[in-house]
């Protein structure tokens, strides 16, 4: 498997005062912080005492890659995995859209491995061009009356619509996934009662289907758990107890979704386990985990980076981004600290936030997610006889070229003028290789909440604005 790679010698060298030097010299911070992160890990698998400062301790999702696989292995269908491939496969044969209802975690990782994996414009799709997996859509993480009403609009055109435009014989049958741990949140909650009521006129009040055509993702115990099975639900999936919802990619929350768009979880399984194996073993300044929070942490401590962009050149990676915002904002943005993430997606925003990244308030780090293997084939400029837009002269060079070309150009844009960058190598985006990926930013963000004091786990803020609305609303 191709390891994700990172450089981070435009950081090192592009900007004054940090050198190779200075990150050599925190190895025995970041090993020491590496050993904290797997003790809590084993702690929370032996269930031993916790104390209150590592309270909450959602640990459980270090080793869930390789708890999974052993399980598929040993019994393929009884597993965890082999329930999700079975349901995936059964809404293939069943319906032609799946509304995925969740916030926060809950959705943003499906979202993000439905964006980076799959065609870019996979429900415009024939069915048969999607290989008969379902369209997929994405709401209860907000409660944007007009959007939620517009998605509505769709499903109800699909039912009545003989042709449809599914191209799966008229069906225009829909699901939902819905996924929350404990039912309680409003968004999730108020759009799950809309659609259930959706869905239930649509099949004229067959109890019996409602109940096929909802799968739950939720907690043993909640609001969710008791409404799933008063539904009658026969498949509901559980979110792992000491795995928090930003960190339950790897869980059925992201493996479910995943599976419905036809992805191989298993090799999205396979490597975030290979990353862990890389973060246990390597040592600082050949382990991508623990150099990519030294240099973060460098840069924020000596050059007060307290902004840290993640320049994604490609589209399709623009939710991987949204997803590591949410990660890092609600890991590390405690106790008036945490760097401010950023996701921007280019060459498009060199165009509007460009300018302020290079001449602006140097308070920014600048990563670089680059693909270097695309998926499809490369397309050139090519000749024409109207050559009034002078283009004939790169004729022969093809985008790939040419976004390599940007790339390098606006690193040394940035550090003619002390602006600090590093480059996140991803060898393609596959599951493997998004797998990798995802485990190295949860892992990192954990490292570096150890390592500067901040338990990385649980998000008070958000609890806060969730009871005050609550209260709001019942008055």
């Amino acid at each position: 498997m191709d390891r994700i790679q990172y450089d981070p010698r435009g950081a090192l060298t592009g900007a004054p005062g940090v050198s190779a030097d200075d990150l050599g010299s925190l190895a025995t911070c970041l090993k020491s912080a590496r050993a904290e992160t797997l003790a809590d890990e084993l702690l929370w698998s032996s269930g031993g005492s916790i104390s209150a400062e590592k309270e909450p301790l959602d640990a459980g999702f270090i080793g869930l890659p390789e708890r999974l696989l052993a399980e598929y292995q040993e019994d393929q269908q009884e597993s965890e995995v082999g329930h999700v491939l079975a349901t995936a496969e059964r809404l293939r044969e069943t319906v032609d859209r799946v509304v995925v209802l969740g916030i926060g975690g809950s959705y943003m990782g499906a979202r993000a491995l439905m964006d980076a994996c799959c065609h870019p414009y996979h429900n415009e799709l024939a069915r048969g061009e999607r290989d008969g997996r379902p369209r997929l859509y994405f709401e209860g993480n907000n409660v944007d009356n007009d959007a939620l009403a517009g998605l509505l609009d769709l499903l109800e055109a699909g039912q009545t619509d003989a042709g449809g435009g599914n191209d799966a014989g008229g069906r225009g049958d829909w699901a939902i996934v819905v996924i929350s741990k404990s039912g309680g949140t409003l968004e999730t909650a108020g759009a799950f009662r809309i659609f259930l009521g959706a869905l239930a006129r649509s099949l004229e009040g067959d109890g019996a289907k409602l109940a096929e055509r909802v799968i739950p993702v939720t907690g043993q115990t909640g609001k969710l758990a008791d409404l799933s099975r008063s539904i009658g639900c026969p498949e509901i999936f559980q979110v792992p107890d000491g795995v928090g919802g930003r960190f339950s990619i790897f869980s059925a929350v992201g493996l479910l979704p995943a599976a419905i768009l036809g992805l191989d979880v298993v090799q999205l399984l396979r490597g975030a386990a290979e990353m862990n194996q890389h973060f246990c073993s390597a040592p600082p300044g050949q382990n991508v985990v623990l150099d990519y929070v030294g240099v973060g942490h460098l840069l924020e401590t000596k050059l007060a980076c307290k902004t840290r962009v993640l320049s994604v050149w490609s589209k399709g990676l623009e939710a991987v981004g949204l997803w590591y915002d949410q990660l890092l904002a609600e890991s590390l943005g405690k106790d008036e600290r945490g760097a401010l993430p950023l996701t921007v997606v280019n060459t498009r925003d060199l165009h509007s936030r460009g300018q302020q990244h290079q001449e602006g308030v140097p308070d920014k780090l600048i990563t670089n997610l680059i693909v270097q293997q695309y998926r499809r084939d490369a397309l050139q400029i090519g000749h024409s006889d109207r050559d009034q837009d002078q283009l004939n002269e790169l004729a022969a060079k093809t985008l790939p070229e040419i976004m390599s070309a940007a790339i390098a150009g606006t690193n040394q844009a940035y550090n003619d003028v002390g602006r600090p960058t590093a480059d996140l190598l991803l060898p393609a985006t596959d599951e493997s290789s998004l797998g990798q990926l995802f485990q190295m930013l949860m892992l990192a963000t954990v490292v570096e909440g150890r390592l500067i004091g901040i338990n990385p786990y649980g998000q008070p803020g958000v609890e806060a604005y969730k009871q005050n609305m609550n209260e709001i609303l019942r008055r």
